[in-house]
Order: structure tokens, then sequence, then C-alpha cells
């Protein structure tokens, strides 16, 4: 293979996938009602077809970022495809729901494998001057995916079945490993020791933390079973964490989150600041869609429409955007994104009124929301890994995705406990209403006070999008050399791609 290969058309066959397992995190919002029906099972049930996929998605992130430098990002990618795709058709196959949870486990593995080696591709192939126009890309594919997931649900579950949801993956996965096989270079790999106990302390400390919090109003955030309690499970997997934190810190071999990246302040603080988009991305839409809904009677095709003029607006922006990551501090481009988020959000709460026509407001805010999103992804992907040395790409990547999911689980979580409460603080009893949900058009006497409880909670969002604006004004200034290192403050030579092997 010719080492001066352009590196796009890598990226272009990695995206494909990329795209698809993220859809696959909001696309079965839609279908719960009719997967419900059709595998004659309760809401309970039907919540663990999500809470799952997420699990497995977010708590192995870290190990598969590391199995990335370890065997090389290419091959990582293509078992994870292999295991995505084969899982998506078992999902469609399902004839129970515990079979359809199963199979939605693996397909969360299979992604988490697919997601790091993504990044760590990008960074190990455009030098540090070039990548912003591959994390537009990279950014663009996150945003419309979290976006348009709905809207790609509605329409399948209403015109072919729930089912369909999972079997569009198939043909898409099979073009997307010809196109990786083909397109994707095989990296240098490097001969790390592998860190097992590390291994071991992370996954069981996220997995402890995220299905408590997932789970904490299934069982009312009190007991489990027997002696375990939700609060329980949530400070052992604190604990948990706190150990494998420590364990790295004093480990003498090569641990699996080097801390030492922490050492730059603009990775550090763009992974927290990915962690609050992830919040709320994954937060803002269920108030929004339940009362779309619930309020104004709209399929869920319909509700999904009102995400479409954000992907219209994603697409054409984000490759403005990544030109001027090249160009510009991306410190002014993420602002920027993140405040005019929180404007969009604030704009949803004050305009919910379920008395007049509501489809310019619903729409015009979307439009502002679609502008954000391009604004943000590429800007805070590039200061993440600007700095980042070949031999970590994989466990930067990781790291980032990892508290990105663990932001959009956290989010999830969070709104609904707060919608809940807003509808009990507005003389609606979330039990008691729960059998109206995908019911139909509520009656006009609840449709007030519900509106004003999704207004409420639609400030949640908001909140978590305005501290990540106050944190990305604190990224180091960039040199004239194109990078900067935030550490010693100096300006650091650019880092050349990485050699590829025939």
């Amino acid at each position: 293979m010719d080492k001066q290969r352009s590196p796009w058309p890598a990226l272009w066959a990695l995206v494909i996938g990329f795209f698809m397992i993220l859809v696959d995190t909001t696309i079965v919002s839609v279908a719960n009602p009719k997967i419900m029906v059709g595998l004659k099972t309760d809401i309970n049930s039907v919540i663990w077809v999500t809470s799952a996929y997420l699990l497995a998605y977010a708590v192995p992130l870290l190990v598969t970022g590391r199995l990335g430098d370890r065997f090389g990002p290419k091959n990582m990618y293509l078992i994870g495809l292999v295991l995505f795709t084969g899982a998506s058709l078992w999902c469609g196959l399902s004839g129970t729901i515990e079979m359809l949870i199963t199979a939605r486990v693996v397909q969360g593995l299979g992604a988490a494998l697919m997601t790091p080696q993504t990044m760590a591709v990008i960074t190990r192939t455009f030098p540090p001057n070039k990548r912003g126009g591959a994390m537009a890309l990279w950014g663009a594919t996150s945003g419309v995916a979290m976006l348009v997931g709905p809207l790609l649900g509605g329409v399948l579950v209403d015109g072919l079945g729930w089912e369909w949801i999972f079997f569009i993956n198939v043909p898409v996965g099979v073009v997307a490993f010809i196109l990786a096989m083909i397109l994707v270079p095989k990296l240098p790999t490097h001969q790390h020791s592998f860190d097992i106990l590390g291994v071991v302390l992370s996954a069981v400390g996220l997995f402890l933390v995220v299905f408590g919090i997932q789970e904490g109003e299934t069982y009312d955030w009190g007991t489990i079973t027997g002696p375990i309690t939700v609060w329980g499970m949530i400070i052992a997997g604190i604990v948990v964490l706190a150990a494998f934190v420590v364990w790295q810190a004093v480990n003498k071999g090569e641990p699996l989150m080097p801390l030492k990246l922490f050492r730059d302040r603009n990775f550090s603080l763009a992974s927290f600041a990915i962690s609050t988009v992830g919040f709320t991305v994954s937060s803002m839409s269920l108030p929004l869609i339940f009362f779309a809904q619930l309020v104004l009677g709209f399929t869920p095709t319909q509700s999904a429409l009102l995400m479409v003029p954000m992907a219209l607006v994603v697409l054409p922006l984000s490759p403005v955007v990544g030109r001027l990551v090249d160009r510009m501090h991306p410190r002014y481009l993420a602002f920027f994104g993140l405040f005019v988020m929180v404007i969009g959000l604030l704009w949803y709460s004050a305009w919910l009124d379920p008395n007049v026509d509501l489809w310019p407001r619903l729409l015009l805010p979307s439009v502002v929301l679609g502008v954000a999103n391009a604004f943000i992804w590429a800007p805070l992907s590039v200061t993440a890994t600007h700095n980042l040395p070949t031999s970590q790409a994989g466990a930067g990547a990781g790291i980032y995705n990892t508290v990105r999911q663990i932001g959009s689980v956290l989010g999830s979580a969070a709104i609904a406990a707060l919608l809940q409460a807003r509808l009990t603080a507005n003389g609606l009893h979330a039990s008691a209403n729960g059998a109206q949900f995908g019911g139909g058009k509520l009656p006009a006497v609840v449709a007030q006070p519900f509106t004003d409880a999704m207004a409420q909670t639609m400030l949640l969002p908001a909140a978590a999008a305005l501290i990540g604006a106050v944190v990305v004004l604190f990224f180091v200034r960039p040199r004239d050399t194109g990078q900067w290192s935030a550490t010693q403050g100096t300006p650091v030579v650019n880092q050349a791609p990485e050699p590829v092997e025939s």
C-alpha cells in the first residue's frame, strides 16, 4: 500500500459502521410500544432492551480502546462489526423479550469494540493540523446519528414493523465490512502489557454505577433484592472505580488508563465537556417526544420529524466548522456551540404550549440546536486528541468515548427522575398516568400541567450544556505551530501520521 495514500477513504469506510452503532443508541425508543405488543411483555422488561445495550456499550469502552492499541484498530473494528451485525439479525429474529435483551447485550459489545477505533484511526493517520476536517466528519456522524435515530425508527416501525429497526443493520454491516477490509490500513501495533486487574476493576465499577443509575427508578431507588439496594450498588461502584484509579496510579507496568493523559489540560477538559454533551443530547428528546405524542397526538414518525431540522443543519455546517477548527482556537467554536444549545433548549422550554399551532415553535428551536451540534463535536474531538502520542491513541479514544457514553447514561436516568418529579409537582402522578403513555392524546384537563412538567424538565439538559460551555473556556491557547502543549505551555512539533502496512 502506498504510504502516502490519503486517509480519507478509510475514514469514510469507518464512518458507515460508526453511524450505524450510534443510531442504535436511540432508534429503539419509538419502537418500545410495538415491541411490548409483539413480544407480549411489560414496560419494565422492554426498558431493558435499551438498558442492556447501553450497559454493554459503556462498560467495556476503556478496555476496547486499549485492545485497539495492542492488536490493531482495524482488527478490533472488524471483529466488533461482525458481532454487531450478527447480533442485529438475532435481535430481529427474537421471539421472546429475554432473547432480544441477550442479543442487545452482544450488539452493545460489538459497538464498544468499534467506537474507539474510529477516533484512534483519525489520531494515527491525520497530522494534528489536518484533523479538523476529519473530526468534523466524525462529529457530524455522531450528531446526526443521535438525532435521526428516532426518525428512522418511527418510519421503520410504522411501515414494516419493529423487527426492521434491527434487520436494516444487516446489509449496512456487510457493506461496511467490505469497505473496511479494503480501505482501512493496518497500522503498527504497540506491544503493551495488558492490565488484567485494571480491566476487572473498571468493568465492575462502571457496571455497578451504570446499572444503579439506569435501574434506580425501576426499584424506586430502594431495595433490589435482599440486602442489595440501588444506592448500595452505586456507592460500591464508586468505591471500585476509586480503587481502579489508585491502581492505575501505582501500577508500575502499563496501566489500562494512563493517568498521564490527564496531565494534558485540554484532554481532561474536553473529556469532561463531551460528557455534558452526551448528557444533554440523550436527555433533551424525552420530554419533547412525550409532549409531541401525548399532548399534540403525534404518531412516532411525526414526533421524530421534530429532529429533522437539526440533522439538516448539521450536515452542511459541519465541514465549515471542520475548516475553522484548523484555523482558530477550538475554545471559541465549542463555546459558541454549547451556548447556542443552551439557548435552543431554553427556547423549547419557553414555547411549549398545548393551545396554539406549535409546528413553527417546535421546528425553529430545532434549527438552533442543529447549529449548536455542528459547532460542538469537531472542536471537542480535536482538542481531546491534539496532543495524544500515537501509542496512546486507542487509550485516549477509549477514555473520551467512555465519558461521553457515561454522560448519556446519566442523562437518560436523570431526565426520567426529574420528569416524574415535575409531573408529581404539577398535580399529576407519574405512576397513575403511566398506562396512558403511548395510548394517544391526553385529555385536555391534564394537557396543560403535563406540558408545564415537560417544559420544566427541559431545563435540565440546558443546565448540563451550560456547564459544558463554561468548561471549554479553560482550553489552553493554540500556538503558531498549529499544536499546543497543555502542560508546558510551549509549542509542540506537529506529529506526522503513522506509516501503514501493506
